[in-house]
């Protein structure tokens, strides 16, 4: 206990009016305080103690982290410190992908070798053709991949050990190499199509066009523009701090699962519509619109509460999602190559309406990164089940770099969140033919 003062310290003066105690509480990293610092607040010394309460972990830091920097309010999303958008102009994904690994931009000589070893990775078990053979010609493609990461861990034993930093790094890069093939044979798979094997002179984006794309051709080359975009769209969904999906990650990586396990998991939690579906749901909605005469009525609707502007808002962003801006501008390029989709003209009057009508402006209902991602996307040639695993093989590296920097983290322990009870006190057994 501390007693009240005048002069300016870094601290929380806490009063528990039950008790008439005051309590001073450190206050670290410009406005944090540490949830275990307010167990000394109790009633009786045989008490708990104090704990928050903050469902959704809306207000709550679950760890310090040097990966990535969002300032939702000023608009700003960093890598290690380098703007998203410098990055997405004049970077690459696997450079991208080392960057947020290792903590820096590598050298070429670095960077040679970081693509060299993705490269050699990137077939799978040919047991995995058996795993995709027993799903369902319908089956979900994000489902197919999650189920075949999970079992990425019985052709690896030797990723249990999670403690030895090069039995870590292998892991990382058969799962940053492997995810695209694996991805592409399902989308093989839901088509009925053979299978496509790597072709290691590719690119990583290129060769994931040709194994999903490449139809009765020896030689695949997919237009430079769509291989670009898809490497920015890459770069741009790598990681997003801690985010459900990344939580997840983290999560059952404090057991000290295996990385594939932790990864699947994670992948389920993306899967879900309000995380990695949302640019499914811009669509439809898009195609709901159907035209730009249609407008006018739909944003009434908007307003009376009717309906959801999908693609717009975003639970951290309080202004313009920086992605989006970069994703406005790639849809523009992609679409001089594959054609106007008239579904862009009824987004861009959508953006022009949000951004100036201060219903949707005083609400921060900014564009975000799912608004453009999916109509890109689409015009690739992407059927909407690809959506969530197009966000999952960028989003890989992420979670690879939150699960290794949380185990290399003392302070992290098994995750076990507290709860507050609120179900019935004790009651006796009461036999089932005594029961009412």
């Amino acid at each position: 206990m501390a007693e009240s003062g005048t002069e300016p310290r870094n601290s929380l003066s806490i009063r528990d009016n039950r008790t008439g105690r005051d309590y001073e509480v450190e206050i670290k990293d410009g406005d944090v305080i540490r949830a275990m610092d307010l167990r000394q607040i109790r009633v009786n010394e045989d008490d708990f103690g104090m704990m928050s309460y903050d469902p959704a972990f809306t207000n709550t830091a679950s760890t310090r982290s040097t990966i990535t920097e969002i300032d939702g309010g000023r608009g700003i999303l960093r890598y290690r410190g380098y703007p998203i958008e410098q990055l997405a102009e004049k970077s690459s994904f696997l450079e991208v992908a080392y960057l947020l690994l290792r903590g820096e931009l590598p050298t070429q000589d670095e960077l040679d070798q970081f693509v060299h070893e993705v490269t050699y990775h990137t077939y799978a078990h040919e047991n995995i053709i058996k795993l995709l053979s027993g799903f369902r010609y319908d089956a979900h493609a994000m489902g197919i991949v999650i189920s075949s990461v999970a079992a990425l861990s019985t052709f690896y034993p030797d990723a249990k050990d999670i403690h030895d930093p090069e039995a870590r790094w292998i892991q990382i890069i058969r799962l940053v190499a492997k995810m695209p093939t694996l991805a592409a044979f399902a989308y093989r798979h839901h088509r009925g199509l053979p299978f496509v094997y790597p072709e290691n002179e590719l690119s990583y984006t290129a060769n994931f066009l040709n194994m999903l794309f490449r139809i009765g051709v020896r030689d695949y080359r997919p237009n430079p523009v769509l291989e670009r975009a898809l490497d920015v769209l890459f770069i741009l969904h790598a990681d997003h701090e801690q985010n459900c999906s990344a939580t997840t990650m983290r999560t059952i990586g404090s057991s000290h699962a295996d990385p594939y396990s932790a990864l699947a998991g994670s992948m389920a939690a993306l899967y879900g519509p309000l995380h990695g579906g949302a640019n499914e749901a811009v669509l439809r909605m898009l195609t709901e619109i159907g035209s730009t005469d249609n407008i006018p009525a739909f944003m009434e609707s908007v307003r009376n509460g009717e309906r959801r502007l999908m693609g717009f808002g975003h639970r951290v962003y309080k202004a313009y999602d920086p992605r989006a801006s970069i994703i406005k501008e790639t849809a523009h390029e992609v679409f001089e190559v594959t054609g106007n989709n008239p579904l862009l003209d009824i987004a861009l009057e959508l953006e022009k309406i949000a951004l100036q009508e201060e219903y949707f402006v005083e609400r921060n209902l900014y564009p975000n990164v799912d608004f453009y991602s999916g109509l890109i996307y689409q015009a690739m040639g992407f059927p909407v089940e690809m959506f969530p695993v197009l966000f999952a093989i960028p989003r890989t590296v992420g979670w690879l770099a939150q699960w290794e920097e949380m185990l290399e983290d003392r302070e992290q322990k098994i995750a076990r969140p507290r709860q507050v009870y609120v179900g019935e006190g004790e009651r006796d057994f009461v036999p089932v033919d005594q029961r009412d």
